[in-house]
């Protein structure tokens, strides 16, 4: 009973201490809340901007492509607790701050031994600091160094980060603002700097390093004191195995790993880029863009080999897209950034150069959707005359009647500014634009024939989204640079045209490449298109894969001339590398099936309609052509036929003398009706002979008066005579110097030299012209309405 009643006894006094004391400790309370707020409110905690991180550009897969740094110079990726290693996560907390989830703070069991420390030793031997309080002497902008009063400091700012902020916030801090060394702060940024990788496929051993690293950056580096970093290291190591939580065979394994770190160097791939994407969303940390980064190296490396022979200030560009997303998989603006002398600062991808001849595919495209051609109608190389503009081929050589199919992959200029009179310059540039591909013309300029040679102005980022709609059923589109870009398409021609286009373009064969010497039964199939600008100035090369679009462009960045550099020498080869070392599918070596509305039919030159649709003597030369929704247009009627007609020509002979019998006649005939395919006039001089007569009407019979149907080759050659051999001055560094015109037409005659131009005289002036070559020659003299004469000569040596 005496036990009881002493211990009720000591009850009683402790209630009635406790109410004595109760207000004073609720009012002490209040007055400490009281001014800790009063604190808080008076002296707020400097929490960072999320603007103010630096900025890193990423591949697809989170690699870094370039980093940013903030205004003071240093290297920040951003960090989140879930984008990192719970490896590292778990050798931070358990090393640093096991009790982080819990405290308000501060840890008062490590402060009370810290300040046991403190006094028995006369120097602080540990700091006894949280989580927080580290985040809380990062965020200070005035360092306050190891002292009593900075601790204070430290914890007040602690508790107040607790009060404004959650546990994953104060932890990101830390995560992104740890010191790692120089100017790395962060995980993240530590993760790639030091070891290659990022900070979310961390092993045991590398999340122990850069867990302990931030205790002394500048003693522990891995790149310059790897056995003090080690040491640290297995420390950590040590501690999560006493701890229990990783296994002691997990950290033994750890162990055994060496600390290899990297030199520092900030990650630079598709720099220009990155820049570009920086520019357009500056106050975002983190921009994840479409590159796949394996792509991206191996392609850079290639650019910057390939071209390094090059002439000073020559730089390319080169531009990969996946033809079912749109989005570019590699993307290199320049052979190599920050290369003053060859401009490579500047980003080729999006500058406004001369397209050359890569837009013809899309006029062939646009004309098949008219139904003014078939993959095979017969087109005229030749000189010709459109309301005062000559174009020329870039040989300036001429081959005469040729298909469709050919004029375009042999790049012809005069059957497209043909086909361009006839589709409309302002029409085509109207669909281009409405594809997504802006042309660009001079102040004061509109849209005429020249555009499709290059007269104009556009982006390789925009041409490559045009290619690929060869390889998308028609359907054009924008260049998507981050996965969430919009999908921006429009459709720039049918399916069926596409189609017979892509099919042209790939039937084309590899320069250099024979069927019975290459084993191309497993290449992919290539629709590829080259284009050089006027004066050398822009070389091209665009191409696809069922799955990729490649464009490539070659030049100077100024837009002097690079003489000698054209689109299939200079641009080609690495448009065949790159398309060759991308990802295949299978099916990619095959032809794909033709959509319903094309059907490939049998036609007949010189009329270009189907064999069925014409008499057998009509037929003069059989060929297979792709025709789009059973169209089978015709020849094009010539625009100046002069003396002769075109197409089908019917008229009467005499059935005795086979004379051609006009409407009057003055003997008695008995008269026959005949009819002949006409060859286009200006064809002639590449057709052979047993082609020009049966072309060829009969001569008129003397009796009938003219039909205004004379024989169109009716020019006379002065100056030099049929089997001439020219002999060359002795001891002259000259060749043969002649003077030569051309009787017989009052027009325009332009002057071929083995097929190639040479120049051009009105009604009888005179040419003049150095014969240099030795060997046999051919001169021709075609007038612009069809008429014209060749003369062999032969110059000796």
């Amino acid at each position: 009973m005496g036990r009881q009643d002493d211990r009720a006894t000591s009850a009683s006094r402790l209630r009635q201490t406790w109410k004595r004391l109760a207000p004073w400790l609720r009012w002490s309370t209040v007055a400490v809340l009281l001014t800790l707020l009063a604190l808080d409110l008076a002296f707020p905690p400097q929490l960072p901007a999320r603007a103010d991180t630096s900025a890193v550009v990423v591949a697809r897969d989170g690699t870094p492509l370039r980093a940013f740094a903030d205004a003071d110079g240093v290297w920040r990726h951003p960090a989140t607790p879930q984008s990192v290693s719970p490896l590292y996560l778990q050798a931070l907390l358990g090393y640093e701050d096991r009790w982080f989830r819990r405290h308000p703070g501060i840890n008062p069991p490590a402060m009370a031994r810290a300040a046991w420390q403190w006094l028995r030793g006369g120097r602080i031997v540990s700091g006894g600091s949280t989580l927080t309080m580290q985040v809380a002497r990062i965020l200070d902008p005035q360092p306050r160094g190891r002292t009593l009063h900075g601790k204070l400091v430290q914890m007040l700012r602690a508790l107040q980060l607790e009060v404004h902020l959650s546990k994953d916030e104060i932890l990101t801090l830390y995560l992104e603002r740890a010191p790692f060394g120089g100017t790395i702060e962060g995980v993240e940024a530590a993760s790639w700097a030091y070891l290659g990788k990022p900070a979310a496929q961390l092993s045991h051993a590398e999340g122990a390093l850069l867990a302990v690293l931030p205790q002394a950056p500048s003693r522990l580096r891995p790149d310059r004191e790897p056995e003090a970093a080690r040491a640290a290291r297995d420390k950590v190591l040590d501690r999560m195995a006493t701890l229990g939580v990783w296994s002691r065979a997990d950290v033994d394994d750890a162990k055994v790993e060496a600390v290899v770190a990297r030199s520092l160097r900030a990650p630079l791939h598709a720099a220009l880029l990155a820049q570009r994407l920086r520019e357009q969303a500056p106050q975002a940390s983190r921009i994840t863009s479409t590159i796949d980064i394996d792509l991206q190296r191996v392609l850079e490396h290639r650019v910057a080999s390939y071209f390094s022979q090059l002439p000073e200030r020559t730089s390319a560009a080169l531009l990969v897209v996946d033809n079912a997303t749109l989005e570019a998989r590699a993307y290199v603006g320049s052979v190599a950034f920050g290369d003053r002398a060859r401009l490579g600062h500047v980003d080729m991808v999006r500058a406004w150069r001369s397209p050359g001849s890569t837009l013809k595919p899309f006029l062939y495209g646009i004309a098949l959707d008219d139904g003014l051609i078939h993959s095979g109608s017969l087109l005229v190389d030749a000189p010709q005359s459109f309301d005062g503009y000559r174009p020329g081929n870039f040989d300036a050589a001429f081959n005469g009647p040729v298909g469709a199919d050919d004029a375009l992959r042999l790049s012809l200029n005069v059957p497209a500014v043909d086909l361009l009179d006839r589709v409309g310059p302002a029409r085509f540039a109207a669909r281009l634009d409405n594809a997504g591909v802006t042309l660009r013309f001079p102040r004061g300029a509109v849209p005429n024939l020249s555009l499709i040679l290059g007269g104009t102005g556009a982006t390789l980022e925009q041409l490559v989204g045009a290619h690929a709609a060869l390889h998308r059923e028609g359907v054009a589109g924008r260049v998507r640079l981050t996965p969430d870009a919009p999908l921006v398409e429009r459709r720039l021609m049918s399916p069926g045209a596409a189609w017979i286009v892509r099919e042209i373009l790939e039937s084309n064969p590899r320069p250099g490449e024979r069927a019975d010497t290459f084993d191309t039964g497993t290449r992919p199939r290539v629709a590829w298109k080259t284009g050089t600008s006027y004066g050398y100035r822009d070389a091209w090369a665009i191409g696809g894969t069922r799955r990729f679009t490649v464009g490539v462009w070659v030049g100077r960045p100024d837009g002097t001339p690079l003489p000698g550099q054209y689109g299939a020498v200079t641009a080609l080869p690495l448009l065949f590398e790159t398309v060759d070392s991308l990802p295949r599918e299978r099916g990619d070596a095959v032809r794909s099936p033709p959509p319903r509305n094309v059907r490939e039919v049998a036609i007949c030159w010189p009329l270009g309609t189907g064999v069925d649709d014409q008499a057998a003597s009509l037929c003069q030369r059989r060929r297979t052509a792709w025709t789009l929704d059973g169209n089978v247009p015709p020849t094009f009627a010539e625009r100046d036929a002069g003396r002769w007609g075109s197409g089908r020509v019917r008229f009467d002979v005499d059935v005795t003398s086979g004379l051609r019998l006009s409407a009057d006649c003055t003997a008695p005939h008995v008269r026959q009706s005949r009819e002949i395919a006409r060859w286009p006039a200006l064809a002639s001089p590449w057709l052979p002979a047993a082609a020009r007569q049966a072309s060829r009407l009969p001569a008129l019979s003397p009796d009938c008066a003219p039909d205004g149907r004379d024989t169109a080759d009716a020019l006379h050659i002065e100056g030099l005579a049929p089997g001439t051999l020219l002999a060359r001055p002795p001891n002259s560094p000259h060749g043969v110097r002649l003077q030569l015109r051309a009787l017989g037409s009052d027009g325009r005659v332009q002057w071929l030299l083995d097929g190639r131009w040479i120049g051009d005289t009105r009604g009888t002036q005179w040419l003049r012209h150095e014969f240099d070559t030795p060997g046999a020659h051919a001169l021709t003299a075609l007038a612009d309405d069809g008429a014209w004469r060749r003369v062999e000569f032969r110059v000796g040596e």
